[in-house]
């Protein structure tokens, strides 16, 4: 998918007209297609071939696997945030783009946002995209058929804090019948985690899933909200998942700033209107989402490659890829521009979705460390651990067979 067959345009020399020849591999939609446009137009001595691949997991297998040969890797390599501990983990093999880049202002990116792909030596192996600032979403109808407030500054009190959210659950689905709180255990837990500075691993990539309070605590608090019938217990991206939002199964969601396309498309323009946004989440700010853009050291042009990748992520390109392709901007000066600011969101009422997710971005403090194998520990084992207890084992059952799980998955 990378560069297979190509040859001339991996190395220092184009396609045979005197040009250089970058390639940049991109996964899902990270809105270049234009920019690469204009990038060639404002730079005619360069040549760019873009190799997207639909999902991410494929683009990172391949990712991984090349590094593991030591050729075949693309000038630029997107790479996002669930695979970002591989990538640190192996970060020798990425240049310092503080190093061989443009420079670049120090404050250009939220602080978490650039600190997340920082080496522990201070090397700088990637350009921020894009982020997925949380905030909550929430069906109004089925909000007052409980009885709770519907409006988006009514219902600030009951996503102030999780204790608050999981007790507006309760009270929910005592009142509603055949509607559940959320979605799945997994999706609130994955919010939950991601807020806390230290999660699976500490900084000296020791494991502190057993004792790490804060992961205990929101295990209890999810799976104790399963209990008393909160979850929907509908896998996320899975077809009953989408199925869910159409006939209504659950009144929250966890919803970081890509999820509003997510929830238009599925729940259909038959609920439009009935979905709505708040600008709050419980325990302040939190991010779900993103990617980087790295230059890898297999490349021959790495100092045009980190050109590309630092014009790509300027302020002003990402306001761009936002309008195309709705990919919310990382950059402090893209987060106070009028373009982004001013974006409604029609299906959710006409809410001022840019200004709402630019607020949530600013709330985050900080990025959690991750330890080498934590997007493996997260997805392979305490997912499935979560889903085991929406299917009737026993909480405590389930994290003793997580904690095992995730022994095995460090070794």
């Amino acid at each position: 998918m990378i560069c297979a067959a190509l040859t001339t345009a991996c190395g220092a020399g184009g396609p045979g007209d005197g040009r250089t020849e970058l390639t940049i591999a991109t996964f899902n939609e990270f809105g270049y297609e234009d920019l690469i446009g204009e990038y060639e137009a404002a730079h005619p001595d360069v040549k760019i071939t873009q190799r997207k691949t639909g999902q991410g997991q494929p683009h990172h297998q391949n990712l991984f696997t090349k590094l593991g040969a030591g050729s075949g890797l693309a000038d630029v390599e997107a790479v996002e945030e669930g695979y970002l501990s591989q990538v640190m983990a192996k970060s020798g093999q990425f240049n310092d783009l503080d190093e061989i880049g443009p420079r670049i202002e120090d404050d250009r990116w939220l602080t978490w946002k650039a600190a997340a792909v920082t080496t522990k030596d201070g090397k700088l192996i990637g350009y921020g995209t894009d982020i997925g600032p949380l905030a909550m979403c929430y069906r109004k109808d089925l909000f007052q058929q409980a009885g709770l407030p519907s409006d988006p500054e009514g219902v600030k009190a009951l996503f102030s804090t999780w204790d608050s959210y999981f007790a507006a659950g309760d009270k929910f689905v005592e009142k509603v019948q055949g509607v559940a709180w959320f979605d799945s255990a997994a999706q609130v837990y994955n919010a939950m985690h991601n807020q806390h500075e230290v999660g699976y691993y500490d900084r000296q990539d020791k494991l502190v899933v057993d004792s790490n309070p804060d992961i205990r605590a929101d295990w209890t608090a999810v799976t104790g909200a399963v209990a008393k019938g909160q979850s929907a217990r509908l896998a996320a991206f899975s077809p009953e998942w989408n199925t869910g939002f159409k006939l209504g199964r659950f009144a929250t969601k966890t919803c970081p700033s890509w999820m509003l396309g997510v929830i238009e498309t599925q729940a259909g323009p038959e609920n439009q209107g009935k979905w709505a946004v708040a600008d709050a989440f419980p325990n302040g700010g939190g991010n779900w989402g993103g990617s980087y853009l790295t230059v890898p050291k297999q490349g021959k042009n790495a100092k045009k490659a980190a050109e590309l990748a630092a014009w790509l992520t300027s302020p002003e390109q990402q306001i761009k890829a936002f309008q195309a392709k709705g990919t919310f901007p990382s950059q402090l000066k893209a987060l106070d521009s009028p373009a982004l600011l001013e974006r409604s969101n029609p299906y959710f009422g006409d809410v001022k979705a840019g200004a709402l997710f630019a607020a949530q971005a600013k709330k985050v403090t900080a990025a959690q460390y991750k330890g080498p194998a934590d997007g493996q520990i997260q997805e392979t084992v305490f997912t499935p651990a979560l889903v085991s207890v929406e299917q009737g084992k026993h909480a405590d059952e389930a994290w003793r067979t997580a904690v095992q799980g995730a022994e095995k998955a460090a070794k």
